[in-house]
This record gives C-alpha cells, sequence and structure tokens, in this order.
C-alpha cells in the first residue's frame, strides 16, 4: 500500500511538471552609454515640433551576411532598426518625420513620370547603425528532462547631426536582447524550432534604450523657422499648426550671426545672432507638414525684404 502510494506521489509530480514553457521576454541588458552630459528634463510647455530625418542605418554586424543556424539567413536588421525608431518616434507626437532615406527612390520616380522633384527640408538627421547582432542556443538536458533557450542580442549607434552645420551634437549607444524558452519532461511537451520573432524584440528593445535620449537632446535644441517674405506689413514664415504654432503666438526674429572659422578645430561656426523684432501668429495656411506657414504682424522692431536670407525665427 505504501509502495502504490509512493508511485502515485511521483507520477503526480511528474505530471504537474511535464512541461514548463514560457513566453519570449525581452530585456535591455546595458544602461545606454551616452557621448553628452545628461540634460535637464524640460519644462512642461506645449512642444513646438522639430523637422526631423532619419538618413541611413547602416548593418555593421557580420549576422545576415552568411548562413547561421544550417540556414540561409537573410533578416534586414538595419531596415527593422529604421522603422522602429522612426514609430516610436512618430508616436511622441513631438516631432515631425520626413522620409529622407527613401528620397532618392522617390525622385527617381517623380523624374520618370515628369513630376515635381522631392526636396525635403530637416532641421536634423539621424544616422545609426546595428554595430553588434546575433543569436545563440543554450540546450539542458536531464535525466527526465530537456529544455532549450534561444536568445538574440543587439547593439546599436545612433548619432544626431545638425543639418545646418553639419556637426554631431548627440552620441549614443545602447543594447537589449530577447530569448524564449521551451522544454519537456518524459516526452511531454512543447518542441519549438527557430524563433525569429526574437530578432525583432531584440532590435526594438535596443533602440528602446536610445530613443529617449535622441527625443530628450532634439527638444533641448531650439525650434526655429525662417522669414519667407513681407507683404503689406505681414510677415510670412515657415511653420503653422502641424508643427505646433498657434495664432497668438510670439516668436522672435533674429539676424544671423557673423561666420567665423575656428582656429582650434578648422571649421566654421556662427556667432550668436542680434534680435532685429518680435512677431505674432495673425493666421495660418496650409495644409500639409511641407507647404504651411503662418502670417505675423509685427510688434516691435523692423524687418526688411532685402536680407531675409540673413533671417531666422525662434521661439
Amino acid at each position: 500500500m505504501v509502495r502504490n502510494s509512493l508511485v502515485v506521489t511521483v507520477l503526480g509530480a511528474v505530471i504537474l511538471t511535464g512541461c514548463a514553457t514560457t513566453t519570449p521576454t525581452v530585456v535591455n541588458v546595458e544602461k545606454p552609454t551616452s557621448l553628452q552630459p545628461k540634460i535637464a528634463e524640460q519644462k512642461q510647455e506645449p512642444v513646438l515640433k522639430r523637422k526631423v530625418a532619419i538618413a541611413r542605418f547602416g548593418n555593421e554586424a557580420q549576422y545576415g551576411k552568411s548562413a547561421l543556424f544550417g540556414i540561409n539567413n537573410d533578416y534586414n536588421a538595419e531596415k527593422q532598426a529604421t522603422d522602429v525608431l522612426s514609430a516610436k518616434l512618430t508616436q511622441s507626437g513631438k516631432f515631425i518625420l520626413l522620409e529622407r532615406s527613401d528620397l532618392d527612390k522617390i525622385n527617381k520616380e517623380t523624374t520618370t513620370f515628369n513630376l515635381q522633384s522631392m526636396n525635403i527640408g530637416a532641421d536634423y538627421l539621424i544616422v545609426g547603425s546595428v554595430t553588434e547582432f546575433g543569436r545563440k542556443n543554450i540546450s539542458d538536458t536531464g535525466v527526465f528532462s530537456r529544455s532549450k533557450i534561444q536568445t538574440a542580442y543587439a547593439k546599436v549607434s545612433v548619432r544626431l547631426i545638425d543639418v545646418k552645420t553639419g556637426q554631431i551634437v548627440f552620441a549614443q549607444e545602447g543594447s537589449g536582447e530577447a530569448d524564449s524558452e521551451a522544454g519537456s519532461a518524459f516526452g511531454v511537451g512543447k518542441h519549438v524550432g527557430y524563433d525569429s520573432t526574437l530578432n525583432d524584440k531584440a532590435i526594438s528593445a535596443a533602440i528602446s534604450s536610445v530613443v529617449d535620449g535622441i527625443m530628450q537632446n532634439l527638444l533641448a535644441k531650439p525650434w526655429r523657422s525662417y522669414v519667407l517674405s513681407v507683404e503689406n506689413g505681414g510677415v510670412i514664415i515657415a511653420g503653422g499648426a502641424n508643427q505646433g504654432l498657434k495664432i497668438g503666438d510670439t516668436l522672435s526674429v533674429y539676424g544671423q550671426g557673423k561666420q567665423m572659422k575656428n582656429p582650434q578645430t578648422g571649421m566654421m561656426i556662427e556667432l550668436p545672432g542680434s534680435k532685429i523684432a518680435d512677431i505674432q501668429v495673425v493666421s495660418q495656411f496650409g495644409s500639409s507638414d511641407t507647404d504651411e506657414g503662418s502670417v505675423c504682424q509685427i510688434i516691435n522692431g523692423a524687418i526688411s525684404n532685402s536680407s531675409l536670407k540673413d533671417m531666422y525665427v525662434q521661439k
């Protein structure tokens, strides 16, 4: 009787632990390393949207350039990284994201069909690369059980470039990984093959670890626009409702600072501009990010049509 009870107990334990499977998990494995001091938290006030373009995302890793795990892998890590970063910046609602990465293809099509060329202007370009990417399998075989863990790992590097100066104003690295586990005991349980979804999860985790730094640095830069024309006492500037400008907003117009060569770096730098006028938005026009503008009235100062190219508007 005792022996029968012992058998029932053992069988019950086996059934309860038959095969424990866990769903894929995503983990950020290291804190992003910033090449710039931490930015102070932004004040809670209306945000004027900066125009940003992801210029390119390269793949410096060896993954996808040769056969791996017995299969011919053609995973496009750089495209996935571009798509994830683009989606996260767009979802924040704080930026106007321009499709600069596809601009060459778009312009080729417009030339073929005799359409107007699409010239996109951005305030900042984001250049990045997938510096590390790979996968590994870990198997653990016991007397009555067997488990398999698949892990994908990714590391990315991003740089933020000021379009006007061509200088890198921010750089950051981040990484992430994703894994899934399946096991069986006494032949009972789930057996899984190659899990391709882990690639996307690892890239997404790596991009997530750097996106906050990119956003903070973009929002720390002053919002700028340009004077398009001065007509009948009104000042027409680029930018409107889509960028967050509202009727009644007050802006300042500055004259461009003098360009000088920095003898230490050999690069051209621009001295701070001088304020020449204050203007207020009275009406707006346009229907998209590329054709909208605002009509303003001059509150104080004076603006001449002859020197518009040497002016900029700043909030």
